[in-house]
C-alpha cells in the first residue's frame, strides 16, 4: 500500500519587508521596496501594497519606482534578516522531525508517517502560530502530498494564511489555476503553451504526454507530472557542512604580490561559484599562508551573508595585506568560506545592480555547461587552465 505523504511548505511573507516593519511599524500598510539604489539597483523584496502596482522581486528599482512612485525605498539590513532567519530556523529545528531549508525564508517539512500519532495539519497550524507569536513575522504554509503542490498551496494561501490540499483532491486543486502558477515554469515555456491553447493546468492535465515530450523534450514529461500532482521528490535534511576551502602550493616559493593576489582571485571566484551552484551563502572569510619554512598563519573576518565575488575578492585581498609579512616568500596559499547556510543569492541584491546579476547568472550557466573557468576574470586566467580544480589539494 502506498504511504500517504504529508509535506508542508512554509514561506515567510515578504520576509525582508516584514522584518523591517518589526523595527519600523510606521511602514505597515504602506508600499515598501527593499533593494538597491534608484539608479541601477534591483528589488530584493516588496510589500503586497507595492505588488498591487506590478512591482516584483529582481525588477530594476528605477522601473519599480515608475510603477509605484510613492513607494518607500529601503536599502535593508543584512544583520536583521540573518538573525530573523536563524530565529525561525531554530523554532522549526526544535519542533519538527525532518525539514529542508531552501532559502533564508522558505522551508519544507516532512510529517509523513506521523499521522498515526496526531493530526498533521493541526501540528503545522500550531507551528505556524508559534513562529508568528515568537518572531512577530507573518508566515504562510501549504500542506499536500508532495513538494510542488505544497508550494503552490502556500502561494494560494498568501498573505499570512494556510491551506491543506487533501489526498485525492490534487487534480481538483490544480485544474483551475493558470499554468504560470507551476513553480519553475519560465516565461518562454508559458508563452509556448499559450500558443497551443493551454492556459489552465486543467488543460495541461488533458494534454497527451507524448505531445508535450515532442515539444519540450524531457521537460514535457516533468510538466505533465506536475500538472497531474505527481511529485516524488524527497525532503533533503539541512546540510551539516559548514565550510568550503581550497589551497594552492607553488612550485617555487613566491614573494610577488601580484602572483599571490591573482591566485587568491582565481580560487575565490571558483569557490563563490560553487556556493551559488549549491544555493549556499557564507558569513566568514579566511585566508591561509604557509611560508617557506612551513610556518602557517591564518587571517579571517566576518562578513554579511554572501556568495558574490565582488564582495569576497576585495575581502581576500585585504586579508592578504593584513596577514602577509612581505619580506618572506610564500609556499602555499589557501581560501576558506565558512559559517555556511542555505540561502539564495537574492540576499545580495542590496549591493547589486541588474547588470551584475545578469553577469553572474551568465557566468554560472556557461561554467556549469562547459566546465569551471570556461569564463572567469582576467586575473584568474593566469592560474592554470580551464582544467584547474581549486578543490584538489595542491
Amino acid at each position: 500500500m502506498e504511504v500517504k505523504r504529508h509535506i508542508v511548505h512554509i514561506d515567510l511573507d515578504s520576509f525582508f519587508v516584514s522584518v523591517e516593519r518589526k523595527f519600523h511599524p510606521e511602514l505597515i500598510g504602506k508600499p515598501v521596496i527593499i533593494g538597491g539604489s534608484a539608479e541601477r539597483g534591483v528589488v530584493a523584496s516588496c510589500s503586497y501594497e507595492a505588488r498591487a502596482f506590478g512591482v516584483h522581486s529582481a525588477m530594476p528599482t528605477r522601473q519599480a519606482l515608475k510603477l509605484c512612485p510613492h513607494a518607500i525605498l529601503i536599502r535593508g539590513s543584512h544583520g536583521r534578516y540573518g538573525e530573523a532567519s536563524r530565529e525561525v530556523t531554530q523554532i522549526i529545528h526544535d519542533t519538527v522531525p525532518l525539514y529542508q531549508k531552501t532559502s533564508v525564508d522558505e522551508f519544507y517539512i516532512d510529517y509523513t508517517g506521523m499521522d498515526r500519532f496526531f493530526d498533521c495539519y493541526h501540528e503545522a497550524t500550531k507551528l505556524r502560530q508559534k513562529v508568528i507569536k515568537e518572531t512577530g513575522l507573518p508566515i504562510s504554509f501549504g500542506m499536500a502530498s508532495g513538494k510542488t503542490i505544497a508550494k503552490m498551496a502556500t502561494n494560494q494561501a498568501k498573505p499570512n494564511g494556510q491551506m491543506f490540499v487533501k489526498h485525492g483532491d490534487e487534480l481538483k486543486f490544480l485544474a483551475p489555476l493558470n499554468i504560470g502558477k507551476i513553480p519553475g515554469l519560465g516565461e518562454s515555456t508559458r508563452n509556448k503553451l499559450y500558443q497551443y491553447g493551454i492556459e489552465k493546468i486543467g488543460d495541461l492535465q488533458r494534454t497527451n504526454i507524448r505531445f508535450l515530450e515532442t515539444v519540450f523534450g524531457k521537460y514535457g514529461h516533468s510538466l505533465w507530472e506536475k500538472a497531474n500532482g505527481i511529485d516524488h521528490s524527497e525532503i533533503v535534511p539541512h546540510s551539516d557542512r559548514k565550510s568550503i576551502s581550497t589551497e594552492h602550493t607553488f612550485h617555487t616559493n613566491v614573494s610577488d604580490h601580484r602572483t599571490l593576489e591573482t591566485t587568491l582571485v582565481s580560487m575565490t571566484e571558483e569557490l563563490s561559484s560553487k556556493l551559488r551552484r549549491e544555493n549556499k551563502l557564507s558569513s566568514c572569510l579566511a585566508i591561509k599562508l604557509r611560508y617557506g619554512n612551513f610556518e602557517t598563519h591564518t587571517q579571517q573576518q566576518k562578513i554579511a551573508l554572501t556568495a558574490a565575488e565582488h564582495i569576497l575578492i576585495p575581502g581576500v585581498k585585504n586579508l592578504l595585506k593584513m596577514a602577509w609579512d612581505q619580506h618572506r616568500p610564500i609556499r602555499l596559499i589557501g581560501v576558506r568560506l565558512s559559517d555556511l547556510c542555505t540561502g539564495s543569492y537574492q540576499i545580495n541584491l542590496f549591493e547589486d545592480n541588474e547588470e551584475r546579476i545578469k553577469l553572474y547568472q551568465a557566468m554560472d550557466q556557461i561554467n556549469f555547461k562547459f566546465g569551471d573557468k570556461t569564463i572567469c576574470r582576467a586575473a584568474g586566467m593566469e592560474i592554470g587552465t580551464r582544467n584547474f580544480n581549486p578543490f584538489m589539494r595542491g
